[in-house]
């Protein structure tokens, strides 16, 4: 008889990393809108790395 999997195995995806996922997707989009405002590339990376890293950082961190 085989046993029932658990209910921590069909969670396949942790939460951090879905919210890692949304915030890089966010900051690909706002950089993308940065490239109409301005041509200036360290405002570009500055908007991917604090969207794309830094946030979903610090909110991963606050909910430990």
């Amino acid at each position: 008889m085989s046993e029932q999997p658990s209910t921590k195995s069909n969670n396949l995806v942790s939460t951090e990393t879905k919210i890692t996922a949304v915030f890089v997707i966010l900051g690909l989009v706002w950089v993308y809108g940065t490239t109409a405002v301005t041509d200036k590339q360290w405002v570009h990376f500055a908007v991917l790395i604090g969207v794309g890293v830094i946030a979903p950082t610090f909110i991963n961190e606050w909910r430990d």
